[in-house]
């Protein structure tokens, strides 16, 4: 738990939101969080909870005493509750109806309506998360793939956070260290040995460079590797598409040409997500519009983590092969399509077949796919500490740079050592303020403003 954190928000306030999707649905939760939260649901409830954390069936009336709907009622205290202050939870039926209703009763009672990310924000507010867990929590509502869930559990339970304070601590350690070299010189067995200073400086500066080399693993959790399916026209780029997303997306025909523009889809995979795109065959053509398409095929090319370079038969691998090889020096795969209308093994030259029809090689593939990356980018390393934000991979980017920036100062000798340890002072408030030890409004706002309402 950490340090309450100060607001110009006002705590005084009692806030409600629906937190669940609104629309058709069985059931809604209704939440009421701040210091009137149970009086103002005791008024629209017939019955209260005698204990807290216990759940008890009410009738749910508006000011009139018009009955609404027949709810779940939990009650929980401050500061037991995941804001740490007064909260309720009213589980009421779906729709769009009975939950609006009972919102508006509430907010007659004198609640407010709560803003994006608010009962998370004021976890954090009230000491209960830290930044970097509130950030987990947002990641683990949007999460679109096992990896990335794994990863924000893992973030939420602290694992990030512990390793960015952990590496405060070092820091701490290297400051004080300095502090007295310069206050107590002639202490004990008289001034630190310049060379345990750099030493102890050489080591987290190494510990905060490993951290920043989590941020790649953190992008591909998040957005997934980019695989790129490339070819010749109609040689059953989409169809493969199609088969490994497991829905008709891409248009497929027999009329060459017919994508004219890249479409992504995300599949989720045991080991990491796959962006995967179908692009425009790679072939020269006049028609302006597939020679647009030609040339987004390309860029995504160049970004590629994997390319499959795909054909139907060895003359479009060939050609497949040498066009993606002036456009990326991603891996490649070759991928021969439609081996159920060949009489050629499903491996056979190199490539890995397969068949969009029958979905024979799939599997095969996939599994290719991931052995490719993990050789290229190292094992992912989900259950591990990863930056998955900008703002944590700029905080460990500045820390780094001063860190350095104090080292050179520091193995130089051209500046006293009182001006080089301001450099650790400095790496010591970036990693602060990135786990929310002391309070940056502006770094709240930007946390929480892509949270949704109730959240």
């Amino acid at each position: 738990m950490t340090a309450p954190l100060r607001s110009v928000l006002d705590l005084s306030e009692t806030i409600v939101a629906q937190a669940t999707a609104p629309g058709r649905g069985a059931l809604a939760i209704v939440r009421v969080s701040g210091p009137a939260a149970h009086t103002i649901a005791r008024a629209v409830l017939s019955r209260w909870p005698d204990e807290p954390r216990t759940a008890v069936r009410a009738n749910v009336r508006d000011a009139a005493g018009v009955e609404l709907d027949q709810a779940v009622v939990v009650r929980y205290d401050a500061p037991a509750s995941f804001t740490g202050e007064h909260a309720v939870e009213i589980v009421t039926h779906g729709g769009a109806l009975v939950p609006t209703t009972v919102l508006a009763a509430l907010i007659a009672q004198g609640a407010r309506q709560a803003q994006p990310g608010e009962f998370t924000r004021r976890a954090v507010l009230n000491g209960k998360l830290d930044i970097l867990q509130a950030e987990a929590t947002g990641d683990l509502v949007a999460a679109t793939s096992r990896a990335a869930q794994r990863v924000a559990l893992h973030q939420l339970d602290g694992g990030l956070s512990r390793r960015v304070l952990a590496l405060r601590d070092d820091l701490l350690a290297l400051e004080a260290l300095i502090a007295y070299d310069i206050d107590f010189p002639e202490e004990d067995d008289g001034p630190i040995p310049p060379a345990r200073i750099l030493a102890a400086a050489d080591a987290v500066i190494g510990a905060l460079e490993a951290l920043q080399a989590t941020a790649r693993s953190g992008e591909l959790v998040r957005d997934g590797a980019l695989v790129v399916l490339a070819g010749a026209p109609n040689v059953g780029k989409s169809s493969l598409f199609n088969a490994l997303l497991g829905q008709a997306r891409a248009i497929v025909t027999d009329i060459p040409g017919t994508t004219r523009d890249a479409i992504e889809a995300v599949i989720d995979t045991p080991a990491v997500p796959l962006r995967l795109v179908d692009t425009a065959g790679l072939r020269a053509t006049d028609d302006p519009v597939e020679r647009l398409g030609v040339e987004v095929s390309t860029s995504y090319l160049a970004r590629a983590a994997v390319v499959l370079a795909c054909g139907d038969d060895q003359q479009t691998l060939a050609l497949a092969r040498d066009a993606v090889a002036g456009h990326s020096s991603a891996p490649m795969l070759l991928v021969r399509t439609k081996i159920d209308l060949s009489a050629q093994p499903a491996a056979h030259n190199g490539a890995i077949g397969v068949s969009a029809e029958t979905g024979e090689g799939l599997g095969p593939l996939l599994e290719e796919i991931g052995r490719v990356l993990g050789a290229s980018g190292g094992a992912l390393e989900v259950d591990a500490p990863l930056l998955t934000h900008a703002r944590q991979r700029y905080a460990v980017e500045r820390a780094l740079a001063e860190a350095r920036a104090f080292r050179e100062a520091w193995r130089e000798g051209g500046i006293p050592a009182p001006v080089a340890a301001v450099h650790v002072r400095s790496a010591v408030s970036v990693l602060e303020d990135l786990v929310g030890a002391i309070e940056i409004e502006d770094v709240l706002d930007e946390v929480f403003r892509r949270f949704c309402v109730g959240k």
